[in-house]
């Protein structure tokens, strides 16, 4: 049984890999934290030492990694991933990068004779959980078609959108405008208690109309409740906004309202809000 590698196991990458092997896939893990791994030990998993201990002994290798310096650690780093890439190996980056960042990666992993597929994924903490992602890939077409019976255990839909930086492309402006919404999302919040208005009339009047969404059903609950347990910390929000806007200064794109969303996000880590989840921004909106 082909045995296949996975580098990451935070909040996503944890869901993700213990969804691969419930679902019977031999897997051999890597964390940086290596305490991390011994969860994955006792469920089955082999536990590596190194990024290029796992990529030089599995045909396929996924990366879950916080952000591009992450991803370009884990990969170029002192027995990094690439150190194990050989022919035909097949690394796929599921990590929220930049365009130029999925590229540099992409051409020094070919450059050795592998395939590269980045596939960053919509969804948070709870998709990851229930194997519900979204999947937007990126690059080599037949990594693609090899890694799907994997995808299909982590996500509920995989879309192939092109070349490397596709993916990318899509993932932040997915994110930009989860980000967006939040913030408005929080003002409209923010508003209603300023006025008086009780918070759950809100939620139920947008729950009943033309905006309901999941996003705004869960967050609001959770935030009417003063709940920001982390299924997808603000840092991480705040890093994909930053990265949006940047693709949109690239393109000569005017993005008002996501540069403006963005400020929000940075003032709410500069309250020490980084860690927590991203609608913990309510709080920056607030103060």
């Amino acid at each position: 049984m082909e045995t296949y590698g996975f580098l990451g196991l935070g909040i996503m990458g944890s869901s993700m890999a213990k969804n691969l092997i419930k679902a019977g896939f031999k897997v051999k893990v890597w964390n940086r934290s290596q305490a991390k791994c011994e969860e994955f030990a006792a469920l089955g998993a082999a536990v590596a030492a190194t990024p290029a201990e796992v990529t030089s002994s599995c045909a396929v290798t996924i990366a879950m990694l916080a952000d591009p310096a992450a991803a370009r650690e884990v990969c170029f780093g002192p027995a990094g991933a690439l150190e194990g890439i050989g022919a035909r190996r097949g690394y796929v980056d599921m990590s929220t990068v930049d365009p130029a960042t999925a590229q540099e990666i992409a051409a020094a992993i070919t450059a050795k004779g592998g395939q590269f597929l980045e596939a960053p994924v919509s969804g948070s903490k709870k998709p990851a959980e229930d194997g519900t992602l979204i999947i937007l890939a990126g690059g080599d077409h037949g990594l693609f078609d090899k890694a799907m019976p994997l995808f299909e255990k982590m996500g509920k839909k995989s879309l192939f959108l092109g070349e490397v930086g596709r993916g990318a492309e899509m993932k932040l402006i997915v994110n930009m405008v989860m980000g967006g919404m939040m913030t408005i999302f929080c003002e409209g919040l923010a508003l209603a208690e300023k006025a008086g208005l009780a918070s759950s009339d809100l939620l139920d009047v947008l729950d009943s109309g033309a905006l309901a969404n999941p996003m705004f059903k869960l967050k609001g609950g959770q935030m009417t409740q003063g709940v920001f347990d982390p299924a997808f910390p603000l840092k991480h929000m705040q890093k994909d906004m930053r990265l949006a806007v940047a693709l949109g200064d690239s393109l000569n794109q005017p993005l008002c309202s996501a540069a403006a969303a963005n400020e929000s996000f940075k003032r709410a880590k500069a309250m020490g809000l980084a860690d927590r989840d991203f609608c913990a921004v309510l709080k920056a909106i607030n103060s």
